[in-house]
């Protein structure tokens, strides 16, 4: 897909940074708890394939963490990672207004601006992996390495089973 292609802010990024990547549009209902669970099933993929896009503060700056959807973010890890103290999740208003997406489809590529952002180390056992493309009912696939380079995120544990 071109750069000059109408899309996402992430895909877009993606096209621009010439990057190999593959759209998957998805249908489900009305998201609740388990709606990145929901997604993995509609996509016929491995929930820890699927990697979620959640805002935290750290020690007062917002910080992005990427895990699979068959994990939760630990804060306690992120906050390590990230280089602070204490870390809690971000109010959704605010996720939304400093990614420029809506919360069920924030992805880490194309934020409005660049957060610090970190990946869960399992994303690196994979050849591909998904995330958001900037909305719901869209995932792109791309490369663990390729979505580091994209979002000049750190990798550790942040993930928590």
């Amino acid at each position: 897909m071109s750069s000059k292609a109408k899309g996402t802010p992430a895909t877009v990024a993606a096209g621009r940074a010439g990057i190999a990547y593959t759209l998957h549009p998805y249908e489900v209902g009305p998201g609740g708890e388990s709606y990145g669970e929901a997604v993995a099933d509609a996509l016929g993929v491995p929930r820890e394939r699927l990697f979620k896009t959640l805002l935290a503060e750290v020690d007062g700056r917002l910080t992005v963490g990427v895990v699979p959807v068959s994990a939760s973010l630990d804060l306690k890890a992120l906050a390590g990672a990230a280089g602070g103290k204490r870390a809690k999740m971000a109010d959704p208003q605010v996720a939304e207004r400093a990614t420029g997406y809506v919360v069920g489809g924030i992805s880490p590529l194309g934020q409005r601006r660049r957060l610090p952002t970190i990946v869960d180390e399992s994303a690196s056992g994979f050849a591909t992996v998904y995330v958001s493309a900037g909305r719901r009912g869209l995932q792109i696939e791309l490369s663990p390495a390729d979505l580091i380079r994209l979002t000049g995120a750190a990798v550790a544990a942040v993930a928590r089973v």
